[in-house]
């Protein structure tokens, strides 16, 4: 078979054959009379070959290592295109991430792109005053699409640059409570603090949902920083999760606070104090809690609160019963 009729059975081009052959990879067994090539039924096998192994991503070279070399074992060299077709991937992949957030950001001519291009690459550097700076102009000089700064925020280790960049997404509107909410599900208990730290600096009624969903998470410190932030702004259903930290001691003098800011009200002030009398009678709180949790009625108002210190005071547990009289002595001074 002559080199047209390869090509034009195989797809491979006459000129791309006539290189095959320069490389020793595929040579034609014969030539005719008038010396054109021949190629017989084993070289257009061959060919084929030459092709199927081109499609999985091998250079010419290890092609023909592959098909010449008796003792080759082809598991070492298909390791190495897994990993380097993952590599190519993982490129690609961040790259169009790149191009998807140039194009939310509706740049308006290509200063606009170069910009959001130098702020992207500035969130991506290993200099924390880089990453700072691009962070506090995000805001003013370029529009940085929500999800770049939320991805910089969830993967920030140095603290004042998660500061700056959480101060960017409390200005960036509430567009970003919905994937910061997501770092909530992160399996790296690190990414889901600080989802939740930058949920608690957002404004709205979609943070305050998802701060309120959060109360259910499996993760304490989650469930603790949603809880306080929930807890100034005045929603009583952070007040089981305030008692649980009280109980545990995490963060319980923050918690004790947050219960008094919300018992101003007196119906909920009530729902404290019962509460916290719950928990002190509870058979499983230790000594330390009953004295934290005798310390949290302090902060609460009314005759509720009141008649559980009165009755604490002649409480077995002898700081207990003196932390209750002093607290009673204090409500009497008032």
């Amino acid at each position: 078979m002559l080199i047209g009729e390869v090509a034009r059975r195989s797809g491979v081009s006459a000129r791309m054959l006539r290189h095959y052959e320069s490389l020793g990879l595929v040579r034609p067994s014969g030539r005719t009379g008038s010396g054109y090539r021949e190629y017989s039924r084993e070289d257009v096998r061959r060919i084929f070959h030459v092709e199927s192994l081109r499609s999985l991503g091998l250079s010419l070279r290890e092609i023909g290592r592959a098909l010449d070399e008796p003792g080759f074992a082809p598991s070492a060299l298909v390791d190495d295109l897994v990993r380097r077709t993952r590599e190519r991937i993982a490129a690609e992949t961040e790259l169009l991430t790149r191009l998807r957030r140039i194009d939310a950001a509706g740049p308006a001519g290509w200063e606009d792109v170069l910009q959001a291009v130098a702020l992207l690459q500035a969130l991506d550097s290993e200099s924390p005053d880089a990453r700072q700076r691009a962070a506090l102009s995000s805001v003013h000089e370029a529009a940085v699409p929500v999800d770049a700064l939320v991805e910089a925020a969830l993967s920030e280790t140095d603290t004042n640059v998660a500061g700056a960049l959480r101060w960017a997404l409390a200005r960036s509107g509430e567009d970003a409570a919905a994937p910061l909410a997501k770092g909530l599900d992160s399996p790296v208990a690190a990414v889901r603090e600080r989802a939740v730290l930058a949920l608690t600096e957002l404004s709205g009624g979609e943070a305050t949902a998802r701060l309120r969903d959060a109360l259910a998470s499996p993760d304490a410190v989650v469930r603790g920083y949603a809880a306080l932030a929930l807890g100034a702004q005045g929603v009583v259903d952070a007040v089981p999760t305030l008692i649980d930290m009280i109980v545990a001691g995490r963060n319980d003098t923050d918690a004790a606070d947050a219960l008094s800011v919300l018992a101003q009200d007196s119906a909920t002030a009530d729902r404290i104090a019962a509460g916290l009398v719950g928990r002190l009678a509870h058979g499983s709180t230790d000594a330390p809690a009953r004295g934290r949790l005798t310390q949290a009625l302090a902060g609460v108002p009314g005759t509720r609160a009141s008649g559980a210190l009165a009755e604490l005071s002649r409480d077995e547990d002898r700081a207990v019963a003196l932390t209750a009289t002093y607290l009673l002595r204090l409500r009497e001074g008032r």
